[in-house]
């Protein structure tokens, strides 16, 4: 089991001064990969949210039948004095979407309208549409340029931020993808107003997970606001989105590529990736899986002596209080596995898996993590508890 090595971060500072109204931007370091993230109400809107674009004759906006026709037109607009052409791809809503078959009609769109190697891609939508973009932007032509513009919390405080791109498997989550950066990324906070309630419970799971891998003081703020939080206050909305994105880029800025700091964000998602490839990519959302995985991830690590059994308590109270499901379900396993063996079975052909290894990430007192391993008949125990049924 091996510690995971910090730089230095400042610990959480409540600040009421944030608000909605106001712009911020978190910058990522990553040398000549660097951009910023740009966080506000009315951000599209924003014209210091778009100096300084790629140059190009032709834009791209990749959404979905949902965001599309909320926000296309705006971002249409607000670019349209950089592009001479703006076309829009509007994909189905939803990670049964985030396959081959669905990248393919990016591809189409570019390739029927002549696209070249400077054509900027706009990723408007969740953590599905900002995944596909990217990893379409990654491809074509051997890479063009992309800006990320998430309107889901999850995706602003999470997978719009570090490059990760990915289109899922039916076998396993984002096991298809690259390491590709966005040019810069702009989060609206206005966009937030339109989630419907499960969505924001999503996002705030990726939030959450934060605060017991890198930052008790967050975690402390966000056990006391989150009623508020869940119910869309836009001021602690936007504090939330401000830290999230603060922690991400001082994770990201150590580790690219997740050969080792970096690991530490993927706290619950091994336990939630198999819980979404073994109930069907879409019959939970990412945010929900991952809520649910944290709650397991605790009880192993407390399981290995990590944490005790007052932290597991505080988190699973937490997550709940999110309104995210702690208790993980049966999955579909039409082989006859155990609900524990279903689990394992999925895990192992996780990406996050090493020579058959299953590698988790345990947390542990005073807010920092480990990476490990762990017996498969102990995990057996903490699924065997952990779930219905």
């Amino acid at each position: 089991m091996s510690s995971v090595s910090f730089a230095p971060l400042v610990p959480f500072q409540p600040d009421n001064s944030v608000s909605a109204a106001a712009a911020y931007t978190v910058p990522i370091a990553l040398g000549d990969r660097s951009y910023p993230i740009h966080i506000g109400a009315g951000a599209v809107a924003d014209a210091r949210a778009w100096a300084n674009l790629p140059k190009a004759q032709t834009a791209l906006i990749v959404t979905n039948t949902t965001v599309g026709p909320l926000y296309a037109a705006a971002l249409q607009d607000a670019i349209a004095g950089v592009y001479e052409r703006v076309h829009v791809i509007a994909l189905p809503d939803g990670e049964a979407y985030k396959d081959w078959l669905h990248l393919q009609r990016i591809f189409d769109v570019l390739l029927e309208n002549q696209a070249d190697r400077k054509t900027v891609l706009f990723a408007l939508g969740g953590g599905v549409i900002g995944d596909m973009t990217g990893f379409a932007a990654a491809c074509y032509m051997r890479g063009v340029p992309f800006v990320q513009v998430p309107t889901t919390l999850l995706s602003q405080v999470d997978s719009s931020v570090g490059g990760k791109t990915a289109v899922n498997h039916p076998a396993g989550k984002n096991m298809i993808g690259a390491f590709y950066q966005p040019e810069r990324v702009v989060c609206d906070l206005n966009a937030l107003a339109t989630l419907p309630p499960r969505e924001v419970s999503a996002g705030l799971a990726e939030v959450i997970k934060y605060g017991p891998i890198a930052d008790l003081s967050f975690l402390d703020w966000l056990e006391r606001n989150m009623d508020e939080l869940r119910n869309g206050h836009t001021g602690l909305l936007a504090q939330a989105v401000k830290r999230s994105c603060e922690i991400k880029a001082w994770v990201v800025s150590q580790d690219e590529r997740e050969s080792g700091i970096r690991a530490i964000l993927n706290f619950g998602h091994t336990f939630g990736h198999a819980i979404e490839a073994g109930l069907g990519f879409g019959t939970w959302l990412h945010g929900e899986a991952v809520g649910c995985g944290m709650v397991m991830a605790a009880h192993l690590s407390e399981r290995l002596g990590l944490i005790d059994a007052a932290m597991v308590a505080r988190l699973t109270a937490i997550i709940s209080r999110a309104g995210l499901p702690v208790k993980g379900p049966q999955l579909n396993d039409p082989s006859g596995l155990s609900n524990a063996d279903a689990y394992l079975s999925h895990m192992r052909v996780d990406k996050k898996a090493q020579a058959g290894d299953i590698r988790f990430v345990l947390i542990e007192a005073g807010g920092s993590a480990k990476i490990g391993v762990a017996e498969d008949a102990l995990v057996r125990e903490v699924i065997e508890a952990c779930c219905d049924g």
